[in-house]
C-alpha cells in the first residue's frame, strides 16, 4: 500500500509542466492549418477573442477545481467534482477526466513517435536528395507497417512502443522527481529550436535557396486582419476548437497538476503565465515556421491546397523536402530542430494526459508509483494498437474525432455550468482568488456566469448542428443537410457514402469521375479514379487485394455508387463503428472503476 504524496518542487517546474501540458503539437501542426484554411487574418481575431473569453475563463475554472479537489486528497475530476456538488452525477462526468487523457494518449503517443522517427532520419541524412513525392512516399511508407525505412521490421511499431517506453519511465519517477524535471528541461530547448526556425522562416528571400516569396508574406497573410471573419460562424468553430487543443481545456489533466498546489498558493498568476506561454509558442512561434516556409516555397495558393492534407500532412510530407533546399549542414540542423521541438512538444502533453490516470490509481487504490505508470502504458498500448494497425481504415480519426474532439467540449460545458451555477460563482471566485498573486478584473465574474457557459454552449450545438458546406443560411425548421464532420453528420455515418455495409462482395466508387490508372505499389493494388471535370482535379485511390476482380479499366467513366470490383470487402464503416465501440466501453469501464472507488470510500469513511 502506498500513500500519493506527491508535490510540485518549485513554481517555476509547475508553470513550464502546465506549459508544457498545454504546448503539444497542434501548436505547431494543427494552428497553422487551422489559420490557413480559415483565411488567415480572418481567423486571427476570433481566434484571440475566444482566448480571453474562453480559454482563459476555463483556465481558471480548472486550476480552481483542481486545488480545491486537492485540499481532500481528490487528484482528479471525480472525486473533485463530487466534492463541489454531492450528486451522485457529478463523479461520472468527472469520469471525462480520466477517459479523455487516456484515449487521447492512446493516438497522440504514435504521432509522438514519429517525431522521434523523424529527427532520427533528419539527423542521419534520410531524406538528402528525394524529391517532394519522395519525401510524401516515405511518410506513407512509415504509416505502412509492414514496410520499413531502416531495415527494422515493424518500424512504426518499434518506435511507438519505445515512445510509450520513455513516457512511462519519466512518470515512474514522479512529479518532481520526473514530469517537472522533464519539463525544465525539454520547454526552454523547445523554445530555443522555435525560435531558430521562426528567424529562418522570416528571413527566407525570394530567389535564394529555390523560394519563390519571402517568408513575411506568409506573416502578413496570417496578420492582416479580416473583419468581415466575426459574421462567419465557421471560422468561430474553428477558432473555438483549436483554443480547446491548444490548452488542454476540459481534458482532466490541468485539474490534476493544479490538484498538487498547496492551499494557499496562488493559481492566477500561475495559470495566467501557463495560458500566456502557450500563446507566445502557438502564435508567435508556430505562426513563423510552417506558414512562412511553405508559402516562401509554393506561394498562397498551393498551401491551402495542401492543407487539405491537414496539419500532420504539411508536417511530415511536406517540410522535409523545403529543409532540404537549405544545403546539407543547415537542412539537418533544421529538421533535428523542427522534428526535436514537436517531439518535446508531444511529450510534456502526454506526460500530462498519464498523470491524471496515475493519479487515480494512487488516490482510490494505493497503487505505488511504478505499478501506476505501468498500468497507464499497458492501457495505452492495448487502447492505441489498432490507431496504428488500422490506421488507414480511419481508427486514428475516430479517436481523435471523439475522445480529442468532442468530449473535450462536452467536458468543459458540463464543468463550466458545475463551477459558475451549481458549485456557486460566489464560492468559486473566493477559492480562486484565495493567495492570487494579482488581481482579476471583476468583469470575469460576469464573463464566467454568463459569457463563458453560452458561448461553450453555442459550440457545442453549433458542431452538432453544422450545415454541410458550411452555409448557415440553410438552416431552417424544414431541416438541412448536415456536414459530415458535424457530430449529428458523424453519428449518421454521413460521409460513409455508398460502402455503407461491413462486409459486402462489391466496392462501389466513392466519386464520380474517370478510371484514371490501375497499379500496384508496396505490394498492394489499387485502383484511381479522378474527377477531371473539378476546378482542381481530385482523385480517389482504392485498394484492393488479389481475391478481388476489378469490373472496369483504365478509360472508363464511373459515377458515385457504380461497381469497382467484386469479391469479399470489408468496408471502412467496419472498423468506424469498432472504434466507437472501444472508446465507449473504456469510458464504462473506467465509470465502473469509479462506483467501485466510491463504494471503497463510503466503506472507509473517506468520502
Amino acid at each position: 500500500m502506498a500513500t500519493n504524496n506527491e508535490a510540485w518542487g518549485s513554481r517555476v517546474g509547475l508553470i513550464l509542466a502546465m506549459a508544457g501540458n498545454a504546448v503539444g503539437l497542434g501548436n505547431f501542426l494543427r494552428f497553422p492549418m487551422q489559420a490557413v484554411q480559415n483565411g488567415g487574418g480572418a481567423f486571427i481575431i476570433p481566434y484571440l477573442i475566444c482566448f480571453l473569453l474562453m480559454g482563459i475563463p476555463l483556465l481558471f475554472v480548472e486550476w480552481t477545481t483542481g486545488r480545491f479537489g486537492g485540499q481532500f486528497g481528490h487528484h482528479t475530476t471525480p472525486f473533485a467534482f463530487h466534492k463541489m456538488d454531492n450528486r451522485w452525477i457529478w463523479k461520472y462526468i468527472g469520469v471525462f477526466g480520466i477517459f479523455s487523457n487516456l484515449s487521447i494518449a492512446a493516438y497522440y503517443c504514435y504521432i509522438e513517435s514519429w517525431t522521434l522517427s523523424y529527427t532520427m532520419h533528419s539527423a542521419i541524412g534520410t531524406f538528402n536528395g528525394l524529391s517532394q513525392h519522395g519525401v510524401a512516399d516515405f511518410f506513407t511508407n512509415y504509416l505502412d507497417i509492414s514496410t520499413t525505412t531502416t531495415g527494422i521490421p515493424y518500424e512504426a511499431v518499434v518506435f511507438y512502443v519505445f515512445c510509450l517506453a520513455i513516457n512511462v519511465w519519466i512518470l515512474s519517477k514522479g512529479l518532481s522527481g520526473g514530469v517537472e524535471k522533464a519539463a525544465k528541461i525539454m520547454m526552454p530547448l523547445l523554445i530555443l529550436f522555435g525560435i531558430f526556425l521562426a528567424v529562418r522562416g522570416i528571413t527566407l528571400k525570394a530567389g535564394h535557396e529555390g523560394a519563390l516569396f519571402d517568408g513575411v508574406v506568409g506573416l502578413n497573410f496570417l496578420w492582416t486582419p479580416q473583419y468581415d471573419s466575426l459574421l462567419n460562424p465557421k471560422v468561430w468553430l474553428a477558432a473555438a476548437g483549436q483554443i480547446f487543443f491548444t490548452l488542454s481545456l476540459g481534458q482532466g489533466s490541468v485539474q490534476c497538476y493544479a490538484s498538487y498546489v498547496k492551499k494557499k498558493d496562488d493559481i492566477v498568476l500561475n495559470s495566467m503565465s501557463a495560458g500566456w506561454m502557450n500563446e507566445f509558442v502557438e502564435v508567435v512561434l508556430g505562426s513563423a515556421i510552417i506558414i512562412p516556409i511553405a508559402i516562401g516555397y509554393f506561394g498562397l495558393d498551393k498551401v491551402v491546397e495542401l492543407t487539405q492534407l491537414g496539419g500532420l500532412g504539411l508536417g511530415f510530407r511536406v517540410m522535409p523536402f523545403l529543409f532540404e533546399q537549405w544545403g546539407p549542414i543547415l537542412s539537418v540542423l533544421a529538421g533535428v530542430s523542427f522534428f526535436g521541438l514537436l517531439f518535446f512538444a508531444g511529450i510534456t502533453s502526454s506526460l500530462a494526459m498519464g498523470t491524471p490516470c496515475m493519479s487515480f490509481l494512487m488516490d482510490e487504490f494505493k497503487w505505488r508509483r511504478g505499478s501506476a505508470a505501468a498500468a497507464f502504458g499497458v492501457a495505452v498500448l492495448v487502447l492505441g494498437l489498432p490507431t496504428v494497425l488500422f490506421f488507414q481504415e480511419g481508427v486514428f480519426d475516430e479517436y481523435d474525432y471523439w475522445a480529442g474532439t468532442v468530449s473535450l467540449v462536452v467536458f468543459a460545458m458540463l464543468e463550466i455550468i458545475l463551477f459558475s451555477w451549481v458549485f456557486g460563482l460566489k464560492k468559486g471566485w473566493a477559492e480562486l482568488t484565495a493567495g492570487a498573486d494579482i488581481r482579476i478584473p471583476n468583469v470575469y465574474k460576469f464573463i464566467l456566469k454568463y459569457v463563458t457557459p453560452l458561448m461553450l454552449i453555442a459550440v457545442f450545438f453549433g458542431s452538432a448542428i453544422r450545415p454541410v458546406n458550411d452555409d448557415w443560411s440553410k438552416i431552417s425548421f424544414r431541416g438541412w443537410q448536415l456536414h459530415h464532420e458535424s457530430i449529428l453528420g458523424q453519428m449518421l455515418h454521413n460521409n460513409v457514402g455508398p460502402n455503407h455495409k461491413y462486409f459486402t462482395q462489391a466496392f462501389y466508387s466513392e466519386r464520380s469521375g474517370v478510371v484514371d490508372s490501375v497499379y500496384t505499389l508496396r505490394n498492394r493494388n489499387y485502383v484511381r479514379v479522378s474527377d477531371t471535370a473539378a476546378a482542381v482535379k481530385a482523385s480517389s485511390d482504392f485498394e484492393f487485394k488479389a481475391k478481388n476482380q476489378l469490373v472496369v479499366k483504365p478509360g472508363d467513366y464511373v459515377k458515385k455508387g457504380d461497381v469497382l470490383f467484386t469479391g469479399s470487402v470489408v468496408n471502412k464503416v467496419f472498423f468506424v463503428d469498432i472504434s466507437r465501440f472501444l472508446l465507449t466501453l473504456i469510458f464504462v469501464l473506467i465509470g465502473a472503476t469509479v462506483y467501485f472507488a466510491y463504494r471503497k470510500r463510503l466503506r472507509e469513511n473517506r468520502i
